[in-house]
């Protein structure tokens, strides 16, 4: 296991940004998939008059989103070794004897995001009772400008910060190895918390810099994450090539 530092960060950002430039239509197929599944569930949000979870339901798609990476680790693993980057190959790891693995780490992901809503919603009864917003701009003014909003806003994010660095810690490593090694699951997660064991800061500077590459992204209407999940998706591999040794 290697110790890694700032330079690592920089250099796995400028490799990611170099893999998504070297293969913009693959990367782009697959990184449309995002944006258009944040509008969605926006959307859901919105028509089921679910207003409160809008946002969690946003935030909280980052932490499925280290198991939505794995074709763009697969390609930065073919690019890295000279074989085609074809975006019909980005999911060929899915046919290696790691796949039972890979499906075992998306469903404990999905808990742990429904986990998160769970937490969300009961967090917003305990505020606010059963009461549903009346508009947008309603719930809007009481989330900013009444004392139980800051509440709703301190404690949700740091429930969600919480939920955050179990998914980093369980998954930074994890994911991108059974991409690459035929492993069993618990092996994988174990890896990944002993490198985050052994570089918790770098990999907590790491997880902020994530967080705010993909709220950036979020901003227009989630078009962003177009382009800011490929290239983290790509960066993300790099910074596992530095700290698990070959």
């Amino acid at each position: 296991m290697n110790t890694i530092d700032g330079h690592d960060l920089s250099m796995a950002l400028r490799r990611g940004v170099d893999d998504f430039l070297a293969m913009p239509t693959h990367a782009l197929f697959i990184g449309l998939i995002y944006p258009l599944v944040g509008v969605v569930l926006a959307t859901v949000a919105f028509g089921l008059e679910i207003l409160p979870l809008v946002f969690p339901l946003a935030a909280g798609f980052a932490l499925i989103g280290p198991f939505a990476a794995i074709g763009l680790y697969e390609l930065s693993r073919r690019r890295e070794q000279g074989l085609s980057t074809e975006w019909a190959l980005a999911f060929a790891n899915l046919t290696r004897p790691a796949a039972g693995a890979l499906t075992g780490m998306g469903m404990l992901l999905t808990a742990i995001f429904v986990s998160w809503l769970v937490a969300a919603q009961g967090l917003y009864w305990a505020l606010y009772g059963d009461a549903e917003p009346a508009s947008l701009l309603d719930f809007a003014r009481d989330v900013f400008l009444t004392p139980r909003g800051w509440a709703l806003i301190i404690v949700g994010n740091l429930i969600g910060f919480a939920f955050s660095l179990v998914v980093l810690a369980i998954s930074v490593v994890s994911v991108p190895m059974l991409v690459d090694r035929n492993i069993d699951l618990a092996t994988a997660i174990e890896t990944s918390l002993a490198a985050f064991r052994r570089n918790p800061r770098i990999l907590t500077a790491w997880g902020f810099i994530v967080a705010g590459l993909l709220v950036l992204g979020s901003l227009p209407l989630f078009a962003g994450l177009a382009v800011v999940m490929p290239i983290l998706g790509h960066a993300t591999w790099h910074l596992y090539r530095r700290v698990v040794p070959a």
